[in-house]
């Protein structure tokens, strides 16, 4: 333990990112933030509360009191060398850990960290919550190692060391074990594990925070009203009468009873614990409430209540305070201007909504960001037979999103399929990460609206992301992408009731001929492949001969799926036939969508029903018409496609030089912190470093130096004029080709001179002829970058014929971004001709989006042209730009948006 001395330090003003609020293990929130001189008293009340067996642990003796040198030594440090963050609930100091630089002890580089927890905090992994921090703050300030010496009998705090994900070396001595481990490593493997560790403690605790509030043991209503015209009249009806399976505390200062629960005047005055409160009253008055949630220990509060972002910028200021300070004394918040949540778990019932119809129980879970069009779509998912099993509108989501429901649903055995519907996003980089690990085992459907605008209240808590950078993020994460909410709801049917389809191959079976046909048109313009033709049973078939009909074309080894279209025979009821229908489907392990009577959603014919008497799996979905049941359809194939890839791995390509890049840009950003466009010899020099190579080429000046350039390069070459304003025009005005002379070049440099002004010119070797493409990155302020990959040219520009990509890129994704463009066709041997290197122009991909990923200073690349042939791809010309790097925020320690 470093002991106290009395230097006053250089205080300096820490980072504002090393505040964060942060979830402990239990869902609870807690706000770290350096130590200033200012917490000296909060110090002593923490160090006074600590049991003797704490801080005997902690300072390896009694030290039952902190005399005021330590205090001041303690709570005064420069943020540098000493580096001290303490962890707050409300106004109590509950945990703090700190590190001290140790200059004499090898390069100067390495610290001594230690931490303490109040004793009734201690087992929320507050300890891992610091290190993490404390280990990101050391990056920062130039510290490469901890040491710490830790009692051997204080297995808690070896165990938090043991299991961040560090390689450790350990030595023991006299009881005390002296443990060292590398704050930044170098490596890969452990950079992954700690990676790995965290995201798994960042999973854990999230969903437990979501869990507080969609299985709380109790719930009070605050403003709950006896006029049925007011909102906390239609909550607390609505608890009362889903039979929530806990206690129910109507919160009203006139009554003292409303609909004939015992009320009370504040939740303060509610004698039993409270987990949720439902908060509906007016917005001026939500911060008052606030102070009683704060006192009563209240886990979560929903905030029905609007007037806030969504109105005017002081509502913005109100709705930022009050997530403040919930955030600050352990609450999460669902809202302001939320519908409300739902869970139709039997063992909770908790109808905390406005919706007067809610779906029955089911295995989808539903995350939306409008409470006006979450009644609605409530309403819908109802009247198809859509069950839910969780459901939660999050209105101008100033805390809970749908990130946090993701992380939620992924550990959730209730939940089967997850629907998003979504108006913006408020960290992009964590929902394409989220989203892609829950994808791989439960459909994740989503309708992305507001794509020209955003509501005022998501605003304050959005980012802007274009329509190219949702479309890639979707791609990536395997998220199915829908148009409308009807549409929404035709992929939850098929996909939370039907099995996967294992390929695109569907047969037809009907009883008449005419949709029979439509159903064929309408399956091969989805690229299902119908196999052979439509089976008309014909109208006068019995419900026995369509059902064998459609039993023999399942049982086909050549068939993935099937489309039933029915229309009802004159004289036999659709009952039996619907009956028989569902009976011969029911062991196929194959998909079956239906036009059953021209039904929506689930007929209760067509119902496998469990226990509970709710549909379950086997229900076979039917849709108004072939082509919405093709569509669904054929978005599951493509789902089932994609995670039946093997897990995407990022790859380092080899021979990228992460070190000798970062030195490169270094130097360039001392000289320039801003940022600039590199000289085209920089550009090379940096791509260089991870293995892109720009053809070979010579800057010079006048005719004779640029002939005698070609000659040194070799024939045949192209000379090329060095302006920004003559690269890549349609009409070639700045470039001269296939040169084969010395004579030709020089007259060549002296046109181009005459035309630009400058008698300045690349002269470069030629490539091997081939098929213009281009590989760039471009600038995303809410995912960082984005690779992009087309075919270069006019045509391609005007139909914005590119493909993109969030970084991380795996091969995966480069192979299928090279495949993606519309005219990507023309790679591939496009009517004969010769294909193009596909794997080599995958290379230059993953080299480019590698640079990008590990140089978070590049602001902008263009690789163009990139010329793919039969032989390779051949990189003539690139433009690199270096800037300060955007927010990443879901990078480094964790902590809530």
């Amino acid at each position: 333990m470093t002991d106290p001395a009395p230097a006053a330090p250089t205080v300096r003003q820490p980072p504002r990112h090393w505040e964060a609020d942060v979830l402990a293990s239990d869902g609870g929130t807690v706000h770290l933030r350096p130590i200033t001189p200012d917490d000296a008293v909060g110090l002593v009340a923490f160090h006074g509360k600590l049991s003797e067996r704490t801080r005997y642990l902690r300072y390896f003796g009694p030290y039952p009191t902190m005399p005021a040198r330590d205090v001041t030594y303690f709570t005064t440090v420069d943020h540098h060398d000493r580096v001290a963050i303490v962890a707050v609930l409300g106004d109590e100091i509950i945990a703090v850990g700190r590190y001290d630089r140790l200059p004499t002890v090898g390069d100067g580089h390495s610290a001594e960290v230690a931490f303490v927890v109040a004793d009734a905090h201690q087992g929320r992994g507050l300890g891992s919550v610091l290190l993490e921090h404390l280990s990101a703050a050391a990056v920062d300030t130039g510290v490469t190692r901890f040491v710490a010496e830790v009692l051997a009998e204080n297995q808690g705090m070896v165990r938090v060391f043991r299991d961040a994900g560090y390689q450790i070396s350990r030595s023991f001595e006299g009881g005390v074990l002296h443990l060292e481990f590398a704050v930044d490593p170098d490596s890969a493997d452990v950079q992954q594990v700690l990676f790995s560790v965290r995201t798994s403690r960042e999973r854990a605790s999230e969903a437990r925070s979501v869990r507080n509030v969609l299985a709380p043991r109790s719930v009070a209503v605050i403003g709950a009203s006896t006029d049925p015209s007011k909102v906390g009249h239609a909550v607390l009806v609505n608890l009362l009468h889903g039979g929530f399976t806990g206690p129910v505390y109507p919160v009203n200062a006139e009554h003292r009873s409303v609909q004939g629960v015992r009320a009370y005047a504040s939740v303060r005055e509610i004698p039993d614990p409270v987990d949720l409160a439902v908060v509906a009253v007016p917005a001026g008055g939500v911060e008052g409430v606030l102070d009683d949630c704060l006192a009563k220990g209240v886990k979560a509060l929903v905030v029905v209540s609007a007037g806030f972002g969504e109105r005017s910028e002081d509502g913005l200021d109100a709705e930022r305070r009050m997530v403040r300070a919930a955030r600050a004394h352990g609450m999460r918040v669902v809202g302001p201007s939320a519908l409300g949540v739902a869970n139709t778990d039997p063992e909770v019932n908790l109808n905390a909504t406005l919706a007067p119809v809610l779906p029955g129980r089911g295995r989808v879970g539903f995350f939306c960001q409008s409470g006006a069009l979450g009644i609605a779509i409530l309403a819908a998912a109802a009247e198809r037979g859509l069950g839910l099993s969780t459901f939660v509108s999050a209105g101008n989501r100033a805390d809970v999103s749908g990130n946090d429901l993701m992380q939620y649903w992924d550990s959730d055995p209730a939940t089967d399929v997850v629907l998003l519907y979504l108006e913006s996003f408020g960290n992009p980089r964590k929902f394409s990460r989220l989203a892609r690990n829950l994808a791989r085992t439960k459909p994740v459907i989503a309708v992305k609206s507001g794509r020209h605008s955003v509501r005022p209240g998501l605003a304050a808590t959005s980012v802007d992301v274009d329509e190219a950078s949702v479309q890639a993020l979707f791609e990536q994460a395997g998220v199915i992408r829908v148009e409308s909410i009807a549409q929404l709801f035709d992929a939850a049917l098929l996909l939370g009731y039907q099995p996967l389809p294992a390929g695109p191959r569907v047969a037809v079976v009907g009883n008449s001929s005419a949709l029979g046909v439509l159903a064929v048109d309408a399956a091969r313009s989805q690229d299902l492949v119908v196999v052979g033709d439509a089976v008309d049973v014909g109208a006068t078939a019995t419900p026995a001969e369509f059902a064998a009909a459609v039993a023999t074309a399942l049982a086909s080894d050549a068939v993935d799926a099937l489309i039933a279209v029915f229309v009802p025979p004159v004289a036999t009821p659709g009952a039996e036939y619907a009956t028989a229908l569902r009976e011969a489907v029911a062991d196929a392990g194959k998909p079956v969508v239906t036009t059953f009577l021209a039904a929506e959603g689930i007929p209760d014919s067509l119902a496998v029903r469990d226990a509970a008497g709710v549909p379950a799996r086997g229900s076979v979905p039917s849709y108004p018409g072939p082509e919405r049941a093709a569509l669904a359809l054929s978005r599951a194939v493509r789902y089932a496609a994609w995670r039946e890839r093997p897990l995407p791995e990022v790859v380092r390509p080899e021979g990228a030089d992460a070190e000798a890049a970062r030195a490169l840009v270094d130097g360039w950003l001392a000289v320039d912190p801003d940022g600039r466009w590199l000289t085209d010899a920089e550009a090379v020099q940096l791509l260089g470093a991870y293995g892109v190579t720009v053809t070979e080429f010579r800057t010079t000046r006048g005719p004779a130096e640029a002939a005698v350039a070609a000659a040194e390069l070799g024939f045949p070459v192209a000379v090329k004029a060095t302006g920004e304003q003559w690269r890549h025009r349609t009409d070639f005005a700045g470039v001269r080709l296939d040169l084969s002379s010395a004579e030709a070049v020089g007259v060549a440099a002296a046109e181009l001179a005459a035309v630009t002004g400058s008698d300045e010119v690349h002269v470069q070797r030629m490539a091997v002829k081939g098929i213009s493409c281009t590989v760039g990155v471009q600038d995303d302020p809410s995912f960082g970058s984005l690779v992009s990959f087309g075919l270069a040219g006019v045509i391609s520009d005007l139909l914005g014929d590119r493909a993109y990509r969030v970084l991380p890129v795996t091969p995966t994704d480069a192979h299928d971004l090279v495949r993606a463009p519309r005219a990507a066709p023309l790679l591939a041997g496009y009517r004969g001709s010769e294909p193009c290197d596909l794997a080599a122009l995958e290379d230059v991909v993953l080299r480019v989006a590698t640079l990008a990923d590990d140089v978070h200073e590049l602001r902008e690349v263009s690789c163009e042209p990139v010329l793919a042939s039969a032989t390779g791809a051949a990189v003539t010309g690139a433009r690199v730009r270096l800037g300060p790097p955007p927010s990443r925020a879901d990078l480094g320690p964790r902590r809530l948006r």
